[in-house]
């Protein structure tokens, strides 16, 4: 036969020598006419995947008794929502038995892996009904018809919890059933379904609905109680990275099934607020919720497509061919470009929006709306605009696209202390404007402003930015076809690593009545920039001993960039509160600096000297 003709469906497979589970080999067995080819040789589920399938399936019972059953006995869903809930809850699990029982059973396990992967972010998005009933944004299961300082729970709340529980389980058991040492295959889409994950993500951390009924605020995730918080930032991150885990399955149907999985359990956190807003009058539908069920949307779509790259669509000298390298160093370039000038706009933009309810109240004074941060921000987006900008001169790209990869989370470290003073402003005026005796009603309300909202698409982007800068550079490496590496001083490339962790989660600048938000001490919204900044730096100072010598430095740079940056905030932040004297963590933050670009320094010396 031709050496490129297609399989013939009737040819036989070649028969494989099998492997007994002490390691000796078994008798090869005849070969029988095969199917058409696939890269999956199993057509029955293994009793391991049943195993799997029987979990899904009651998990899937009691998320859907659940929509029957009241999570409290203090208040009742918002309106007839159990008919989509059950929907929501059934069609994957029944997905999942059928394609698995009709000879699919790598593309059913891999669907419970897609659901499973949201299971936790679910779980402890559910444990809010526990802590503090009242503060949940959940109409499809619970509204309150009068104030309430607290509630029990009730029948419903325990089967949520154990459908999370019981859906988590079988995707352990499903792994278990499907994992498989072999190499996958080159995939497509690996770059730009993360980048739909991360939108998808983006928009769970939204306001779930508009709200016009006094018995339930409707706020942001980062405006929420730590329950809600916690589980809607896991939610966030498990989808961009249970979606790459997805695309390096050894198996496409795996792979698949998984993003078909990950794509409905999207769809049943998204869609609940998007029907309430649809149902009932006093809620109103947001973008936030719509943008992660258009972006889910297009991965299921992604998903019914093949994703193993064909070896026999390569270019002339046949190998695969990589998209373009201009194409990607211009997204990350505009991206990067995109993020600065939100962040420039969020900057200068009021963060508190104030709305007299009485037409005769005297205007308040708005000072509160200033955040000390915004300077810090400003700071921020001129440090990443530069290279961004230099991404995408050809000349200097290949330099400047490392330093962006790190240089985003500058964005994120000043943009949440930003946010922080906006959420602090908006919840103490709406505090000060609903107490106090004298007050039968209150005078103003006080929203996030434009800068607020500004702020967060800075955030948005940036994490778009980063991934963009990321696929950027698994391009140019490929391009390059380099994969030498160079000998870093690791003992400068780890001192600046430990120094930065420890500056970040130290106080820059001392004012007195003033706490900062720390790492290990006083957490709060700001914490979550601490964090990003720390996890880039040691990260792109890990990746440093890992890549060549002109790459090396530009990310030990960006990572220097990062804690100067950080060591700026005496005068861009301390400068405006008044008073402020030099910490601890401003020298650290100095010493962390100095190591690093050291590093830098001599990762460009030792690569002139190899050349």
């Amino acid at each position: 036969m031709p050496e490129n003709s297609p399989r013939s469906s009737a040819e036989p497979k070649p028969s494989r020598t099998s492997t007994s589970r002490v390691g000796n080999p078994t008798r090869s067995t005849p070969a029988e006419p095969a199917e058409p080819w696939t890269d999956d040789t199993e057509t029955h589920p293994s009793p391991a995947l049943k195993a799997a399938l029987t979990l899904a399936a009651a998990g899937a019972v009691a998320l859907t008794a659940a929509a029957f059953t009241p999570v409290s006995p203090a208040a009742s869903p918002g309106f007839t929502s159990w008919p989509f809930l059950a929907l929501l809850a059934l069609a994957p699990a029944a997905a999942a038995i059928w394609l698995a029982l009709s000879g699919k059973p790598a593309l059913g396990g891999g669907l419970l892996l897609g659901l499973a992967a949201l299971a936790p972010g679910r779980l402890v998005l559910d444990l809010q009904f526990a802590v503090n009933g009242p503060l949940t944004i959940r109409p499809e299961l619970y509204l309150p018809d009068r104030f309430l300082g607290s509630s029990a729970v009730g029948g419903g709340f325990w089967l949520l919890v154990a459908g999370d529980l019981l859906t988590a389980a079988a995707g352990v058991v499903a792994w278990r059933a499907l994992r498989s040492h072999d190499e996958p295959e080159r995939r497509r889409w690996r770059l730009l379904v993360p980048l739909l994950a991360v939108v998808a993500g983006a928009g769970l951390l939204t306001a779930p609905v508009h709200s016009d009924n006094g018995f339930l605020l409707a706020r942001a995730a980062f405006e929420g109680p730590w329950p809600a918080l916690g589980g809607y930032l896991l939610l966030a991150a498990a989808l961009p990275l249970a979606a790459v885990l997805a695309l390096a399955a050894p198996s496409e149907q795996t792979a698949r099934g998984a993003l078909g999985g990950l794509a409905a359990g999207a769809f049943g956190v998204a869609a609940p607020p998007v029907l309430a807003g649809l149902f009932r009058d006093d809620l109103h539908v947001t973008w936030g919720p719509v943008l992660t069920l258009l972006a889910t949307a297009v991965v299921a779509v992604l998903t019914a497509t093949r994703l193993n790259e064909s070896a026999e669509t390569p270019d002339q000298g046949g190998n695969v061919e990589l998209p373009g390298l201009f194409w990607w160093r211009l997204t990350t370039g505009l991206l990067g470009l995109a993020t600065a000038v939100a962040a420039l706009v969020g900057a200068s933009a009021p963060q508190v929006a104030v709305t007299a309810l009485n037409p005769g109240a005297a205007t308040p004074v708005s000072a509160a709306a200033e955040s000390p941060a915004r300077w810090f921000l400003l700071a921020a987006a001129l440090v990443l605009a530069v290279p961004a900008a230099l991404v995408l001169v050809p000349k200097t790209a290949a330099v400047a696209r490392p330093v962006l990869g790190v240089a985003w989370a500058g964005v994120v470290l000043a943009g949440t202390a930003v946010l922080n003073t906006a959420l602090t402003a908006t919840q103490a005026g709406n505090l000060a404007g609903f107490g106090g005796a004298a007050a039968a009603a209150p005078v103003f309300t006080y929203d996030l402003g434009a800068g607020a909202a500004w702020t967060f698409a800075a955030l948005v982007l940036a994490a778009l930015a980063a991934l963009a800068a990321v696929g950027t550079g698994v391009v140019e490496r490929e391009d390059a076809g380099d994969t030498t590496t160079q000998s870093a001083n690791l003992t400068l490339v780890a001192a600046g690593a430990v120094l930065a962790v420890a500056a970040f989660g130290l106080p820059v600048f001392a004012v007195p009545g003033y706490v900062a938000a720390g790492l290990w001490s006083h957490l709060d919204t700001p914490s979550w920039g601490l964090l990003t900044a720390a996890v880039v730096v040691v990260g792109a100072a890990a990746l440093a001993t890992r890549s060549r010598p002109k790459p090396a430095a530009a990310l030990l740079t960006g990572a220097a960039l990062l804690t100067a940056l950080h060591a700026a905030e005496l005068p861009l932040v301390g400068g405006s509160l008044g008073g402020a004297s030099p910490a601890t963590g401003f020298w650290v933050a100095l010493a962390a600096t100095a190591a690093l670009l050291a590093a830098a320094g001599l990762a460009v010396a030792g690569g002139r000297r190899a050349a």
